[in-house]
C-alpha cells in the first residue's frame, strides 16, 4: 500500500463540532438548509417523479437533469444530520420519502424516474448523457448513510436490488461501458465496505476499466475522461467534478485491491490539478464552457467557473488521498477547499447558493435559492452535514488531527485502545489550539497534528513523557508515548497576514491575494462605498491590522490597512497608450478593508476581487 499508511475516519456519532466558525453554519444546514432543499425538491416535481413512476401522481412536466440524483443527495444530507442530532420529525419525513422511492422501484430493481413506462426500453442505451449510473451512485451513497444513522434497512434494501442488478447488467458476462458522469465508482466501494460484499467492488473496478478503452461507449472524449486508460491518463482533464468522482473512486479501489498502477494514477492526477489548475480557493475548474479543466495555469479570475460541486469534489478526493498515504499536503488542500472553494457556495442564511464561484466580479451579484440543475444546494447539504467526519482519522497505534475544529472525538484507537480527546480553539481566528486527553488514562498511542504548510511560525508545548521531533510546515507532526487523562498539547501557530503571488503564468502578475491561517480574503464593494474598487492597489510596504468584529457577517476577523488609489490621470476618454511608469495616485492613503473570500455576497450586492494589483508607495 502506499506508504504503508491506512488512515481511516471516525463515525459522525463519535465527533462533536462546538466552535463559533463551523458550528453555527452546521446548525443553519440541519435547521434551514435541509429542509429548503427537501422543500424544492418537493416544489419542482423531484419527489412528484417518484410518485408518478408509484401510481400516484401525474408525471410532471418539463426539463430535468438526474434529478433522481437531487432527491438522494437531500436524504444523505438528512441522515448525517440525524446522527448529529435527533430529529422524529425530520426522521418521520425521510421514512415517508423511502417508501415512494422503494415503492418507484421495478421489481427486477431498476430505479430512475426518468426510464419508465414507454420509456423504459431506453435504459443504459445512452451512457453519456441521462446519468443512470451516476443517479445510481447517488441512492448508494444515500443508502448507506440512512443505515448507519438510523440502523433501517429500508433505503439499503432499495439500493442493494439496484446495485445487484446493475451488476447483473453490466460486466464482463454483460454489457460494456464506462459512466459518462461517474460517481457510482466511490459508491460501489461505500456498498462494499458495508456489505463486504467483494461483487460491489468488483463492478466498481469494471468501471474504472473500461474508461479509455473501444468498449467505453464514450468516444474516447476527454470531457469525459475517456482519453486514455485509467492507468495511463497523465494529465486532469474534462468537466471538473466528474473528475473528482472518478479519481475519488480510483483511490478507493485502490485502497481496498492495492493495484499501485491505480494510486500511482491517482497521486500523479492530484499533483496535476494541485501544481497547475487549481485556484487559490481550492476551487476547481476554470472553464464556463463545459465546466471544465482549462490548460496548465488558465486560472481566470473575472470568468471562473470553479463549481461549488467541484469544491466539493476536491475535498472527497483530497480526504481519500490522505487516507492512503497520511502526507499532510493532501490535509492542506482539503483545508482550503473547505474553508473557501467550498463554503463560498453557500450564504449565511442557508438559503442561497453560488453554483459558479468567480474570483473577480465586476458587476453585482447574488446568490440565489435555487437553479434548473440543483447539484450544488443539495450537496452543500450533505457537505456540511458529514463534515465531522473529516476532522480526525485513526491508524494503527495513533490518532489523526486533521482540522482544527473546538469539540471532542471518542476513538477506538487500532492498538491503543479507546480515548476521548477535547480540542479547544477558536480557529480560523487564532491560531492557539489545545488538544486534552479527556480519557484513556494510560493509554499509549501516537497524535499526528498536521502542521499546515501556511504556517511559518510555530510553538509546541507538550507533557512530559511525551516525545517529539520539531514541528514542520507542511508535515504532520507525531507526539508519541503513554497518556494520562488530563495532559494537553497546546501548539501556537503565528497568523501573519499574507501576501500571495501566483505563477506568473495565470495572468495575474502584478497582483496579489490575501490569506490569513486557512482563510482566502477579498476586497468587496460593501467595505469601500465611496471608492471605486478596482482602483484600489496594495502598497508593497502595506501593513495589515486583523480585527475581530462580532456584528459583521455573523463575527469574523477582517483585516484593515493604509492602501493605494490607482493613478487614472490621462486615461480619460482613452483605453490604450503607449507604455509608461504606472503609478499610484498622488494623495493619502485610503483605508482598506478585507473580508474572508468565503463571506463576500451575503451584504448588499456589490463588486469584488481577490487578486488586487501591487504598487509601490509615493
Amino acid at each position: 500500500m502506499a506508504d504503508g499508511v491506512q488512515l481511516r475516519g471516525i463515525g459522525l456519532k463519535d465527533v462533536r463540532i462546538d466552535d463559533r466558525f463551523w458550528a453555527p453554519r452546521m446548525s443553519t444546514n440541519r435547521e434551514v438548509t435541509i429542509p429548503h432543499v427537501l422543500d424544492q425538491c418537493e416544489a419542482t416535481g423531484r419527489v412528484q417523479r417518484f410518485r408518478a413512476v408509484a401510481g400516484k401522481a401525474e408525471m410532471p412536466s418539463g426539463h430535468f437533469v438526474a434529478p433522481d440524483s437531487d432527491v438522494y443527495k437531500c436524504v444523505e444530507a438528512a441522515a448525517y444530520a440525524l446522527v448529529a442530532e435527533a430529529d422524529p420529525e425530520l426522521e418521520a419525513r425521510l421514512d415517508v420519502l423511502i417508501t415512494l422511492i422503494a415503492e418507484a422501484q421495478d421489481v427486477n430493481g431498476y430505479l430512475n424516474t426518468q426510464f419508465t413506462g414507454d420509456g423504459a426500453s431506453n435504459r443504459w442505451s445512452n451512457l453519456r448523457g441521462p446519468h443512470e449510473l451516476y443517479c445510481g451512485g447517488h441512492l448508494f451513497e444515500a443508502a448507506v448513510a440512512h443505515h448507519q444513522a438510523t440502523g433501517k434497512r429500508t433505503l439499503l434494501e432499495v439500493a442493494l436490488r439496484l446495485a445487484d442488478h446493475i451488476g447483473d447488467v453490466f460486466g464482463p458476462e454483460g454489457r460494456v461501458g464506462a459512466p459518462g458522469h461517474p460517481e457510482i465508482e466511490l459508491a460501489l466501494a461505500k456498498l462494499y465496505r458495508l456489505t463486504r460484499a467483494e461483487k460491489y467492488l468488483r463492478l466498481a473496478e469494471f468501471f474504472i476499466d473500461q474508461r479509455g478503452t473501444e468498449d467505453s461507449q464514450l468516444g474516447g472524449d476527454a470531457y469525459l475522461q475517456d482519453h486514455a486508460p485509467i492507468r495511463e491518463q497523465r494529465e486532469i482533464l474534462g468537466h471538473a467534478v466528474r473528475a473528482m468522482y472518478l479519481y475519488g473512486g480510483v483511490a478507493d479501489v485502490y485502497r481496498e485491491m492495492g493495484e499501485q498502477a491505480l494510486f500511482e494514477t491517482a497521486s500523479r492526477l492530484w499533483d496535476n490539478m494541485a501544481e497547475r489548475k487549481c485556484y487559490v480557493t481550492g476551487g476547481v475548474g476554470s472553464r464556463y464552457r463545459g465546466e471544465a479543466f482549462g490548460d496548465d495555469y488558465e486560472l481566470p479570475n473575472d470568468s471562473a467557473y470553479a463549481e461549488t460541486c467541484a469544491a466539493i469534489g476536491n475535498v472527497f478526493w483530497s480526504w481519500r488521498m490522505l487516507t492512503l498515504t497520511g502526507e499532510a499536503k493532501y490535509a492542506d488542500m482539503m483545508e482550503r477547499a473547505l474553508y473557501n472553494g467550498f463554503l463560498s457556495g453557500v450564504a449565511l442564511d442557508g438559503r442561497h447558493f453560488f453554483y459558479v464561484n468567480l474570483l473577480e466580479s465586476r458587476t453585482p451579484r447574488s446568490r440565489r435559492p435555487w437553479f434548473p440543475v440543483p447539484c450544488c444546494p443539495t450537496n452543500v447539504a450533505r457537505m456540511l452535514a458529514s463534515l465531522p467526519g473529516y476532522v480526525y482519522a485513526v491508524s494503527e497505534g495513533s490518532v489523526w488531527l486533521n482540522l482544527f475544529v473546538a469539540g471532542r472525538c471518542s476513538a477506538s484507537v487500532p492498538g491503543g485502545g479507546e480515548v476521548t480527546l477535547a480540542v479547544h480553539t477558536d480557529y480560523p481566528w487564532d491560531g492557539k489550539v489545545e488538544i486534552e486527553v479527556a480519557s484513556g488514562e494510560g493509554a499509549s498511542f501516537a497524535l499526528y497534528l498536521r502542521i499546515p504548510a501556511w504556517c511559518g511560525d510555530v510553538t509546541l508545548t507538550a507533557p512530559s513523557g511525551i516525545e517529539h521531533p520539531e514541528p514542520t510546515p507542511g508535515q504532520y507532526l507525531p507526539l508519541s508515548g503513554t497518556w494520562s487523562k488530563g495532559d494537553i498539547v497546546a501548539l501556537e501557530m503565528a497568523m501573519p497576514v499574507r501576501t500571495m503571488r501566483s505563477h506568473p503564468h495565470t495572468g495575474n502578475v502584478g497582483r496579489a491575494a490575501l490569506t490569513r491561517g486557512p482563510l482566502v480574503y477579498c476586497l468587496e464593494e460593501a467595505d469601500h462605498p465611496h471608492l471605486e474598487l478596482f482602483d484600489l492597489a496594495l502598497p508593497t510596504d502595506m501593513q495589515w491590522t486583523p480585527t475581530f468584529h462580532d456584528d459583521l457577517l455573523g463575527g469574523v476577523v477582517a483585516l484593515h490597512g493604509a492602501g493605494a488609489l490607482l493613478d487614472r490621470s490621462g486615461w480619460e476618454h482613452v483605453l490604450y497608450r503607449e507604455a509608461g511608469e504606472i503609478k499610484p495616485a498622488e494623495g493619502p492613503p485610503v483605508e482598506m478593508t478585507a473580508i474572508p473570500y468565503c463571506l463576500w455576497a451575503n451584504r448588499t450586492p456589490g463588486r469584488m476581487r481577490v487578486w488586487i494589483p501591487v504598487r509601490e508607495r509615493l
